[in-house]
């Protein structure tokens, strides 16, 4: 196993801090570094997508679960596969889609571990239909803080804690997916333009049922009649029996296109307030009024960020904050207030994305409920920015809202409870199992969790 000190901050590249890196390659190895922590702990981490500093430990020990990949079994029949936590999702969609299947959830991007996946309780464009990652899994092995390797199945204190837990319950091991049937490696895609959020709000609520997967960019730097304009897409698995008779006789596959891998191909703060404007506008501007049944590939659809390497860069060497909020339905004046408030502030925010939320999982920390969710990029040296984001959190949590833990990097610690209310429930689980601490992170001892 080897072991280094490194520097680690979040995709965000805020806030760096340093620890010991280990990387073991057998669940042994993950129990002896477990048990050898030290007082600052341990914590788990895996592709690093996480935007805050939910996988850092300053001073601590950072367990790396990528080279943990091995997919044990694929079920055909059944749907189901068991892999170890360091697994992909991006390895998993290449393996599975040749045999019929493709993952049940994805957020944004595919280069997830299925360990992260869990532990953040990950979301994607299907959460109002398909809920959140964690629905879906069977089961899951954890190494405890003991040094115990449990298994863990749904309606378990411990697998409520786990899911949506941030690393902080134990070590996810491996885990008993539920997978999502699909004949071809294409997507039919609904596209269309709409005037302000309310336009925005009423078409959402009027069909996203007719939809799997359902997302819409928000222009955030747009004011007056036009604010909260937006481009909504939703789309669904194409049969391969609707396909054109040659595309239907290839078996599905995943080949996401990538760009060149250059160092300035995303040039450090391409992002300025006019530059932003622009790109919005150009954005809004070429959409489609009303276009249905475009044929995308699946990466083109879930993933089109990650063909752009170094993306993270474009707010400048400050890095980016990813802000993501959900308040209920009843709540939409909430959600309009907000959305005032950032577009009066002019700033470049970037990948505004506003979704509707379906049922929240069983993960005591999981993000989702019912409503509705905006998440954002903004420059993290904005002036202002703490105290501006602050006022936004009063109106979220006014809300009866939350935001969402595993993008987080600043959330002040006294709201936490009025944002998760089974907070005390995981607190106190965790002083149970883990009593001496073994693992922690800086978001756990930022948030005191």
């Amino acid at each position: 196993m080897s072991v280094d000190t490194v520097s680690l901050t979040g995709w965000g590249r805020t806030a760096p801090t340093t620890a010991l890196r280990f990387c073991p390659r057998t669940y042994e190895e993950a129990a002896a570094t477990v048990r050898g922590c030290g007082p600052r702990g341990s914590i788990a981490r895996g592709l690093g997508r996480a935007h805050g500093d939910a996988a850092q430990n300053a001073g601590g020990s950072v367990l790396d679960m990528t080279a943990l990949n091995r997919i044990r079994t694929i079920d055909a029949g059944a749907g189901l596969v068991v892999c170890e936590a360091g697994v992909s999702l991006h390895r998993l969609m290449e393996v599975l889609l040749p045999l019929g299947w493709f993952v049940p959830v994805t957020p944004a991007t595919r280069h997830v571990t299925v360990g992260g996946a869990i532990g953040a309780d990950v979301h994607g464009r299907n959460q109002h239909i398909d809920g959140s990652f964690s629905r879906h899994v069977r089961e899951l092995e954890l190494l405890t803080a003991d040094g115990e390797i449990r298994t863990v199945r749904p309606g378990a204190g411990l697998f409520d804690a786990t899911t949506g837990g941030l690393g902080l319950t134990g070590v996810i091991l491996s885990a008993t997916l539920r997978l999502h049937r699909v004949t071809s490696s294409w997507m039919s895609v609904d596209t269309e333009r709409t005037v302000d959020l309310d336009d925005l709000l009423a078409r959402l609520s009027a069909g996203d049922h007719r939809y799997r997967y359902s997302a819409a960019w928000v222009d955030l730097l747009a004011r007056g009649r036009a604010t909260g304009r937006a481009v909504l897409a939703r789309g669904e698995h194409v049969p391969g029996y609707l396909l054109a008779a040659r595309a239907g006789r290839t078996p599905p596959a995943f080949r996401p296109g990538q760009l060149p891998a250059a160092p300035a191909l995303v040039p450090e703060g391409l992002l300025g307030r006019a530059s932003a404007a622009l790109l919005n506008e150009i954005r809004y501007r070429s959409a489609p009024t009303y276009r249905i049944g475009e044929l995308q590939k699946l990466s083109a659809f879930f993933h089109p960020l990650d063909g752009l390497p170094r993306w993270n860069r474009l707010h400048g060497r400050g890095g980016l904050v990813r802000y993501q909020f959900v308040v209920g339905h009843g709540q939409e004046e909430a959600l309009r207030r907000i959305v005032r408030l950032i577009s009066q502030l002019r700033c470049p925010s970037s990948l505004a994305v506003l979704k509707r939320f379906g049922a929240g999982g069983p993960g005591w920390l999981s993000f989702p409920m019912p409503g509705w969710s905006l998440a954002l990029g903004l420059p993290a040296a904005l002036p202002g920015l703490a105290t501006f984001l602050d006022v936004l959190d009063e109106e979220v949590a006014g809300a009866g809202g939350r935001v969402c833990l595993a993008k987080d990097s600043r959330l002040r610690p006294d709201l936490l409870a009025v944002m998760y209310p089974r907070l005390a429930e995981f607190r106190a689980l965790r002083a149970e199992l883990d009593p001496n601490g073994a693992f922690r992170s800086d978001l756990s001892r930022r948030l005191s969790l």
